[in-house]
């Protein structure tokens, strides 16, 4: 007898969507997984055998109008969905398949403002207190809340910036009143669990997009204020693996500042891409002598090793304070030759 689809978990259900689809699809879809994921998977997928043609057919019946909702949702809302599977399916059905939904994708609070302009949302939150503005951006896309932070009063800038750092889990009430004076369109799908937003990689992710004059203010009030916060966002905000996002000027500069020995400690284990880039900015001897230094060092650490590419990043980082390289932030940054 064939399970229910309610009698399958979500990895027998993403197993048996596998399946269906066929080796060279599972492949491409597989590539884009965490490798947990896909040992999980694979796990179940030698697990379930045989598949019946009806189990089949509700799986991928079931992902079919869940893609369906989440298209509905990203063009439109959580109320244009409603109403378009409504129109569809019928009350019973659309509110089955959007419960599955909003499960499965977790609709943020706050995404009605993500579309408003963050000129027109800055002007809207300049007088807010500091804990309300930190938590709006911490739902925003980087970019927009990179610009609404970067127009705020320097003050009120550092405050929010020190709040948003700060921040670790918000009880569901608070944003419910938040969301109700705001607009009252997403209270009837945010979680009864708490919401986590926030933190020291949330305001990494902002302070990747503002200019380098409104990050080193922030930083400056971080670390007075918070200085334990402050160099946690000081380590995340240029990891060893950014160094490909250089220019091979700025690489063969900072090559220069780094001990070789250094170097092969710190590129121990990294990627073939970081590697490449790396290699591709020195001459063909030196390459050279630094591959046989990595092959003579043996096995390491793991945390010698990134305590190396910390030190590499710190480097970096000296140099760009100096201005004797430039580190790209945002979509784009004006340079003068």
């Amino acid at each position: 007898m064939s399970p229910r689809l309610n009698e399958l978990t979500t990895t027998q259900k993403a197993a048996i969507l596998l399946v269906a689809l066929g080796p060279d699809a599972s492949a491409q879809l597989y590539r884009h997984l965490p490798q947990e994921d896909v040992e999980h998977l694979t796990i179940e997928i030698a697990r379930i055998g045989r598949i019946a043609p009806e189990t089949r057919e509700m799986v991928v019946n079931e992902y079919k109008d869940m893609c369906l909702a989440q298209a509905y949702i990203t063009e439109g809302g959580i109320t244009y969905a409603r109403e378009a599977l409504v129109n569809a399916f019928g009350h019973e059905k659309a509110a089955e398949v959007l419960g599955r939904v909003t499960q499965a994708m977790e609709v943020l609070p706050f995404d009605f403002i993500k579309k408003a302009e963050p000129a027109q949302l800055l002007m809207f939150l300049q007088d807010e207190h500091p804990q309300t503005i930190a938590l709006i951006l911490a739902y925003l896309p980087p970019a927009n809340a990179a610009t609404v932070l970067a127009g705020l009063w320097p003050d009120l800038r550092a405050e929010v910036a020190r709040r948003l750092a700060m921040m670790d889990r918000t009880p569901p009430d608070v944003i419910r009143e938040i969301e109700r004076v705001l607009q009252r369109k997403l209270s009837s799908v945010i979680s009864t669990e708490m919401s986590s937003a926030g933190g020291v990689k949330s305001l990494v992710e902002v302070l990747n997009w503002v200019d380098r004059s409104t990050e080193r203010t922030i930083l400056e009030s971080l670390s007075e204020e918070a200085p334990d916060v402050a160099e946690e966002v000081k380590k995340l905000m240029f990891v060893f693996e950014d160094i490909v996002l250089l220019d091979d000027r700025a690489i063969m500069q900072v090559l220069r500042e780094v001990d070789s020995k250094e170097l092969a400690l710190a590129l121990k284990g990294v990627n073939a891409t970081v590697a490449e880039r790396i290699f591709g900015c020195m001459s063909e001897r030196a390459g050279s002598m630094l591959k046989e230094d990595m092959e003579f060092m043996g096995p390491v650490r793991v945390r010698a090793v990134e305590e190396a590419q910390q030190r590499v990043v710190n480097i970096i980082r000296r140099l760009e304070e100096m201005g004797e390289i430039v580190v790209a932030r945002g979509e784009q940054e004006e340079i003068i030759a």
